[in-house]
């Protein structure tokens, strides 16, 4: 199998631990030839030398300059763009040269997973072909934009704008799209997308996974404890931090606490926010906080609230699970379909001010029935089996099967 990985570290999250987590699953089934760029190489080959599969691993380094790799950094620059377009150009030539070498039965797309950059691999022809987990195909809901400054109104506008404009003309979606045997969509938007304006089918597949290390939760409360609920984020508008204050607001006359932890731009703006709504005693600014010490305070906290509006599915979400911590959150993007009465509760996304009121009522229930907490928690072992990597890894290496009986 030839993966194309862009970003792949063993010892980070986000793209760069997709890019490595898949990649080493799929080896446990199979030979794996990874091209990926070659930042962290040290690293890889550091994890690589204590894998037990670490003779079904071959990396190739298509290396960019220091100036590449910084634009990458800073998401919001444009420019890397050209240049990553250019690094997948040199790619396909390398892919090229090893499946002229070796018998590639499958190529696989990986990462970065965002819809408008496929890659180029879709050129070959012979060896089966996988996308995916594909996301970055869902909207922002404007009505949660209400509020909020003409500039950032403007912004996500012209943002979903330029998304329906992509995946509807973008050629290289639709080549890979057509070309694509297997698609793997990140969250049900994808699913829906590719259905109605493509006419292909796809599997939902998160792109993030579990690792198999429960960490037993700690359920030791005084009687008169509060219902501790955690906030883990970035300050920025599509986590909602704003509507989660406002929450603690409905609920001023219980005995509950808002934990929050993460920063940004805007901290103050929310500490004013907690102040106005006369819950400032309720919310606790930790600031940014080392990860391992985010995850013993998941395992000492009672209701994990996550806010966000747009995303795939968040890595936190998955940490959560990991610590038995009950979830309460939207019905959407990729974390939606993973959240059920097992683990938490769901609302549905509507507008801000039916959105504070629906998870007020939730978080209510639950204070009034803390019985139900430790039930959600031991149901977090067996939703962390079937998100686990080696879960994932095993479905799609039996859809390549599948499409291999089907030729």
């Amino acid at each position: 199998m030839l993966v194309n990985a862009y970003a792949c570290n063993p010892y980070w999250g986000s793209e760069q631990g997709i890019g490595w987590h898949w990649s080493i699953e799929l080896a446990k089934y199979c030979k794996v030839i990874v091209i990926t760029e070659g930042e962290f190489r040290e690293n890889i080959e550091k994890a690589l030398a204590e894998l037990p599969q670490k003779d079904n691993f071959t990396f190739i380094y298509n290396n960019v300059s220091d100036k590449v790799r910084k634009m990458c950094w800073n998401q919001g620059d444009w420019r890397f763009y050209y240049y990553y377009r250019k690094w997948q150009k040199k790619t396909l030539e390398i892919a090229r040269e090893i499946c002229e070498k070796e018998k590639i039965d499958v190529i696989h797309q990986l990462n970065m997973q965002g819809f408008r950059e496929p890659g180029l691999l879709w050129k070959i022809k012979g060896p089966k072909y996988v996308w995916g987990p594909v996301g970055g195909m869902g909207l922002v809901p404007m009505s949660y934009l209400k509020g909020e400054t003409l500039k950032k109104r403007l912004f996500f506008g012209l943002k979903n704008i330029i998304n329906k404009i992509q995946y509807h003309y973008q050629p290289n979606v639709h080549h890979a799209v057509r070309r694509a045997d297997v698609l793997l969509a990140s969250t049900p938007d994808e699913q829906r997308i590719f259905k109605e304006i493509y006419h292909r089918d796809s599997y939902f597949v998160n792109d993030t996974g579990c690792e198999l290390n429960m960490v037993a939760h700690d359920w030791n409360r005084a009687d008169n404890a509060p219902l501790d609920i955690i906030w883990v984020g970035k300050f920025d508008f599509r986590k909602q931090l704003g509507l989660a204050i406002r929450v603690i607001g409905e609920l001023r006359d219980m005995n509950v606490r808002l934990n929050i932890v993460g920063g940004g731009p805007h901290e103050n703006d929310y500490k004013k926010l907690a102040e106005e709504l006369g819950v400032s005693d309720k919310c606790v600014f930790y600031g940014i906080v080392p990860n391992n010490e985010v995850l013993k305070m998941m395992q000492k906290a009672d209701l994990f609230f996550f806010t966000s509006i747009k995303e795939d599915t968040s890595t936190v979400i998955l940490e959560a699970i990991n610590t038995g911590l009950p979830i309460v959150c939207f019905d959407t993007c990729g974390f939606g379909p993973i959240v059920d009465e097992s683990i938490g509760r769901k609302i549905k996304i509507t507008n801000p001010k039916q959105s504070i009121k629906d998870f007020a009522e939730v978080i209510r229930e639950l204070y009034h029935h803390r019985e139900l907490l430790p039930q959600m928690s031991d149901n977090c072992v067996a939703k962390q089996e079937e998100l686990s990597w080696n879960y994932k890894a095993r479905f799609v290496v039996g859809l390549y099967e599948k499409r291999e009986r089907e030729r």
